[in-house]
């Protein structure tokens, strides 16, 4: 049974997945962060690759990825920085980024380096689920990483059950049809909630974007299972003097 797997067997409400970007705040800065966000409760840690174009992201976490350039990071490193993050790290960790630089690397590459570091996951919403059953899909299961895809609120009932079939861990439920960090309020999306958790869908539900602190998070998990955080926590990280202190900080406020 994969990580995550494990995680919702044991766990069904206020999952908290918390976003940071890789190399950032600094080039050394990976590990330190998600140890911290392992001691201060997150549940599940989204790891971004940072690249120059990502589609699906606010200015926030763009700039955090810009900085993670800057600071030399690339897949290459990443996976070099998490050859031994396991003997520190057990809950689930997956990646998020996009289709490109992961396809420079090599596919089949990137997903057995992936799963030889402790991987559990991927999020790559620029993948489509045609390539993901024809090509992607069997490298994927074949080095044992779960694939979560992503719908929002415009996502017809056949294809939020169609991109539930072909997830696994859990579906990622876009709050609004936007960028990350959009802060739309979370009681205008509760219908759209409601409806996914009447579908009865097999995977577990995270919802993102808009979620920053306690109120949005506990409102997200009155209809999933749980919420993902991203752009909050990358604020709160760009100007902390301490990772750890910063990182307590911020999801003893979620959580508390």
């Amino acid at each position: 049974m994969s990580r995550l797997h494990e995680l919702f067997k044991h766990k069904s409400s206020r999952i908290l997945n918390v976003y940071c970007t890789a190399g950032f705040p600094q080039a050394d800065s990976t590990l330190r962060v998600m140890k911290s966000l392992q001691d201060a409760g997150a549940d599940i840690i989204e790891l971004g690759m940072p690249y120059s174009d990502p589609l699906a992201d606010g200015p926030v976490i763009q700039q955090s990825s810009g900085i993670a350039l800057q600071n030399g990071m690339t897949i290459a490193k990443l996976f070099a920085d998490l050859k031994d993050f396991r003997q520190d790290i057990s809950i689930p960790v997956i990646l998020m980024g996009y289709l490109n630089p992961v396809i420079q690397y090599g596919f089949e590459r990137f997903c057995r380096d992936a799963a030889a570091v402790g991987i559990d996951g991927l999020i790559l919403p620029d993948l489509p689920e045609y390539e993901y059953e024809t090509i992607y899909g069997p490298v994927m299961k074949a080095h044992g990483l779960d694939m979560i895809f992503l719908v929002t609120p415009e996502t017809n009932e056949e294809r939020v059950r169609r991109l539930d079939e072909l997830s696994s861990g859990f579906l990622y439920a876009v709050s609004s049809s936007s960028t990350t960090g959009s802060g739309k309020k979370m009681d205008s999306v509760e219908e759209y909630l409601m409806r996914l958790k009447g579908y009865g869908l097999q995977n577990p539900v995270l919802v993102g974007f808009g979620i920053r602190d306690r109120e949005t998070f506990d409102a997200a998990s009155r209809h999933a299972n749980g919420a993902i955080i991203g752009t909050a926590y990358i604020q709160a990280l760009e100007h902390a003097g301490d990772i750890h202190i910063a990182t307590q900080n911020f999801l003893r406020n979620i959580l508390t």
